[in-house]
């Protein structure tokens, strides 16, 4: 089976037979990571732009690594070294980076649809790598692969996200996702961070952490998401902690083997507790590094699988 599709902006777009694919591509991957030599010509001569304006560490770097592990070659543009300083336009930029025949373009924007605007006049392959609050759609291919290469399935998993939902693209595309694979999924967080209506897509809320993560198979603490909150939606950040931390006595009510995922950057002792974060059911470095073999699938999917 061939990905039929030019882009990749978000899950909810994605067929479960898509994911399928991308998850299985991503999991013949991991090999490549684990050589002496971690690198295979797949993508020898293709040209790969990963164009961030928003600050990233794991997953800019992980595009760029899974480019050059497919052996093509990467040019890395921020928002801070590029013409939007001088005023010009996101489509401006876009198209000026097309004149150079790029084979693919991944980009990370602040405002929630900008991948679909460039998408829409781009001849080449667009990633969304992060719009604003809509959808970080390869976070959650990579949860995905992590969940389903430790339990085996996805299927009839209870799985608790716990956090700011209403800021969360990682929460988003994940409910996208998870849903579509047969998981049960359970949030829980401050009144003022859950969505109005986000029962609508198939989850279930709760006003108590306790309540979401009870025989959950995973849960998943998310960011406090500062940077997008223009007003103070909760006392302070030792109360968010009080109410809603992941931490080894809320925990218990779990299942035995949960995994304990973060999609990071971790606020310790706010999110999560240090020692749950480096506790044996805590998968988070996993996601890390399932997200180098899913960004090499969607590269090789969308560059160079079809071809």
């Amino acid at each position: 089976m061939k990905l039929h599709r030019k882009d990749i902006l978000g899950i909810k777009e994605l067929s479960v037979d898509e994911i399928n694919l991308i998850l299985e591509t991503a999991d013949s991957f991991v090999e490549v990571s684990t050589r002496e030599i971690k690198k295979v010509p797949t993508l020898r001569g293709k040209t790969i732009i990963t164009l961030f304006y928003e600050p990233s560490t794991r997953t800019r770097t992980s595009f760029e690594i899974a480019a050059k592990r497919l052996s093509a070659d990467t040019i890395s543009i921020s928002s801070s070294t590029s013409s939007v300083v001088k005023g010009e336009t996101l489509i401006d930029t876009a198209k000026n980076l097309e004149s150079m025949n790029p084979d693919l373009i991944v980009i990370r924007h602040s405002a929630a649809g900008a991948p679909h605007m460039i998408a829409g006049v781009l001849n080449e392959p667009v990633i969304n790598a992060g719009d604003g609050a809509h959808e970080h759609p390869t976070q959650a291919l990579l949860d995905m692969m992590t969940i389903r290469s430790i339990k085996g399935k996805l299927a009839g998993l209870k799985v608790a996200i716990v956090g700011d939902i209403s800021h969360s693209r990682v929460a988003r595309s994940n409910i996208y996702g998870l849903t579509k694979m047969g998981a049960s999924v359970h949030l829980a967080g401050p009144a003022t961070m859950i969505p109005y209506g986000i029962e609508n897509m198939g989850v279930v809320v709760h006003t108590q952490i306790e309540e979401a993560i009870r025989d959950a198979d995973v849960v998943m603490a998310l960011r406090i998401q500062t940077e997008r909150e223009k007003q103070c939606i909760f006392p302070s950040l030792r109360e968010y902690a009080r109410h809603f931390s992941l931490n080894r006595r809320n925990i218990g009510s779990a299942a035995k083997d949960v995994l304990i995922m973060h999609p990071g950057p971790v606020n310790r002792g706010i999110e999560i507790s240090p020692d749950l974060a480096e506790s044996a059911n805590s998968v988070i470095l996993q996601q890390v590094t399932n997200g180098v073999a899913v960004r090499m699938a969607l590269l090789y999917l969308l560059a160079g699988g079809n071809a």
